[in-house]
């Protein structure tokens, strides 16, 4: 009685062993594939998470997407392209610096990062108070101005933009994030500060509620410089009046577009597959709730802003689509 009692135990345990064993096995069988977002809050870190967390992209049969968060842009493009992240979010103007090696500093030919998909665009954006006098980019020469996050896609064209005018080196340049420079502003510790991102941002509404604010006509300072015949991939638009409180007429500025990018040792399958679960009405809708920002993202403008090289998993579906 006692031996067929043990035997009993030790087939369960056998069992028990076995069953956690295939479930193991079936979660070490999906591959971790890393998507780096941005900083914490920012819309960069929103398209990571709203992909990671999407049911079709969860039920991918043989890998587990997991946004990471990241300083931006400029991060980015260093993971992506020696594959410590497998997909990424970046400026498409700044993936053209780094393919064609003129980033500033930085004269590496960055050829492992292949694009994507367009997913919204990025106006260069100037915060100022109403009554500071501050009419130009140029009269920011010895004031304290917010940068954007080393290491982002807001830093790096800020100081692209500043240097061309010739300011980088004659302002109090702090290197911050967007909410961090409003809070700052707020406390009078900053006369200034810069975005790069998509409008209506979080961080100019938290700035005008406790500021009257200005913001500051960029693409006169851009045309006036040559700034748009240098750097061709930017292009003018106007932010609409209203779009923050007491900002009540229209400011011009330039703009980039943000874009999905992935290092070329990506699968094109999977590339493919997940365009395929995005880019449908179901995922294109899902992805519209997730943030206003990408209300432009569809079909239509899927290879929009973009110069440089694609993904062939990419180059696949777009051609499908009649957009390549």
């Amino acid at each position: 009685m006692y031996k067929r009692i043990l035997s009993y135990k030790v087939a369960l345990w056998l069992a028990v062993l076995v069953f956690i064993g295939a479930g193991t096995s079936t979660i070490e069988a999906k591959k971790r594939i890393v998507f780096a977002g941005g900083p914490a809050g920012g819309t960069f870190q929103v398209v990571a998470n709203s992909i990671q967390i999407y049911d079709p992209i969860k039920a991918l049969k043989d890998y587990n997407i997991k946004a990471q968060a990241s300083a931006g842009s400029t991060e980015n493009l260093r993971l992506t392209d020696s594959g410590r992240a497998n997909f990424g979010v970046m400026h498409s103007g700044q993936l053209w610096q780094a393919s064609n090696g003129v980033l500033k500093g930085d004269t590496k030919k960055y050829k492992n990062v292949l694009a994507v998909s367009f997913l919204y665009v990025s106006p260069a954006q100037l915060v100022v108070k109403k009554n500071s006098g501050i009419k130009s980019v140029k009269d920011l020469i010895g004031k304290r101005v917010g940068v954007g996050n080393a290491g982002s896609g807001a830093f790096a064209n800020c100081e692209l933009f500043f240097t061309h005018l010739g300011i980088w080196d004659k302002i109090d340049r702090n290197a911050m994030g967007y909410n961090d420079a409003a809070q700052a502003f707020g406390n009078n510790q900053l006369d200034a500060f810069w975005l790069f991102t998509a409008y209506p941002s979080g961080a100019v509404i938290l700035a005008a509620q406790t500021n009257d604010i200005a913001m500051i006509d960029l693409a006169k300072d851009a045309k006036d410089s040559g700034y748009f015949k240098a750097f061709p991939y930017l292009s003018e638009l106007s932010i609409p009046a209203g779009t923050y409180r007491g900002v009540d007429t229209p400011v011009n500025s330039f703009q980039d577009s943000s874009i999905w990018v992935a290092n070329k040792d990506v699968p094109a399958q999977l590339v493919y597959d997940m365009l395929n679960i995005i880019y449908t009405k179901k995922g294109l809708d899902y992805m519209h709730k997730a943030k206003s920002t990408f209300k432009d993202m569809s079909i239509a403008t899927g290879t929009n802003g973009i110069a440089t090289a694609f993904h062939p998993g990419a180059i696949k579906f777009w051609k499908e689509k009649g957009k390549l």
